[in-house]
């Protein structure tokens, strides 16, 4: 009988487990429509800040703009985004891994030399980096309990202001793109000095514009506005991610719970019919050893 105590204390324990799995998935959906609702308001307008961006980048090669001075990396920065909670999967860890990868693959002399710096979005890549001694510059984490866009400006400020002044070469961006529940992309950009996009269609023709009221205002409002934009977009990427991947994750997990209740109730059934056959046979030996004696 102890065997069926220490099944039946298992599917509780599994029980409880699935039931809270379940909320949590609700949780999430609900909060991923939101997200959804806010990256798909947003996309349209960052793109064509982008791609406004990119054709004007032609009419600025004289301009004084600090970030669009293209400079040898020699020190870099590293803006990563993930969550500050955990249970989506391999949500965060994929961050961190391409993070890891990024250093690795394109600046590992910047590394060796300790000229690698971290802003880390997210609980989870900071505490990643910080208990292994990056260099990791403020606490961000507050960030996701009011996601609007000034509270990431005053992020990307700082970052602009240290490109600008010279404490970084090259600022660059990873973050989950979300595409949908299931699938995010692990994406890295370059941030820092702004990239110069080379539309196909468009470099057949020259673009000619005229610049109201000046071409200076348009560099000081215009492009600090677009890189601003493109870093609250990346987190607001990351978020609609985070809870898709956390759904999902749920998902499973609830569905792995059932699979393991199914096998529990099997043998527990089976143990059960184990104990009663056993009780049958020793109450039917016991009577035929009375009948012969």
């Amino acid at each position: 009988m102890a065997n069926l105590k220490e099944v039946r204390n298992r599917i509780a324990s599994v029980s409880s487990t699935q039931q809270i799995t379940k909320a949590m998935k609700m949780v999430s959906a609900a909060k991923l429509k939101r997200a959804t609702s806010a990256i798909v308001q947003l996309r349209p307008y960052a793109s064509k800040m982008k791609e406004l961006l990119g054709n004007l980048s032609a009419n600025l090669e004289d301009s004084n703009s600090p970030y669009i001075q293209e400079r040898e990396p020699v020190k870099v920065l590293i803006i990563a985004v993930s969550s500050n909670r955990g249970l989506a999967g391999a949500f965060n860890m994929n961050v961190i891994k391409t993070t890891n990868n990024l250093i690795a693959d394109k600046y590992s002399g910047q590394f060796q030399k300790g000229n690698i710096r971290i802003v880390a979005i997210g609980k989870k890549v900071q505490d990643f980096y910080e208990k292994r001694n990056y260099k990791v510059i403020g606490n961000n984490n507050e960030l996701y309990s009011n996601l609007t866009f000034n509270n990431a400006s005053k992020i990307i400020e700082g970052v602009m202001k240290g490109f600008a002044d010279g404490d970084y070469d090259r600022v660059d961006l990873v973050y989950n793109q979300f595409k949908n529940a299931a699938v995010q992309i692990l994406t890295t950009e370059q941030l820092l000095p702004l990239p110069r996009i080379v539309n196909e269609v468009d470099s057949l023709k020259q673009i000619d514009y005229i610049f109201e009221p000046d071409q200076e205002e348009i560099v000081e409002q215009l492009i600090p506005k677009s890189i601003k934009l493109q870093v609250y977009k990346a987190i607001l990427d990351s978020h609609a991610s985070e809870h898709g991947a956390r759904m999902t994750a749920m998902d499973k997990a609830t569905e792995n719970a059932g699979d393991l209740l199914k096998a529990l109730k099997l043998s527990y059934n089976q143990a059960r019919q184990a104990a009663i056959t056993t009780e049958l046979t020793e109450i039917v030996s016991g009577a035929a050893a009375l009948g012969n004696g």
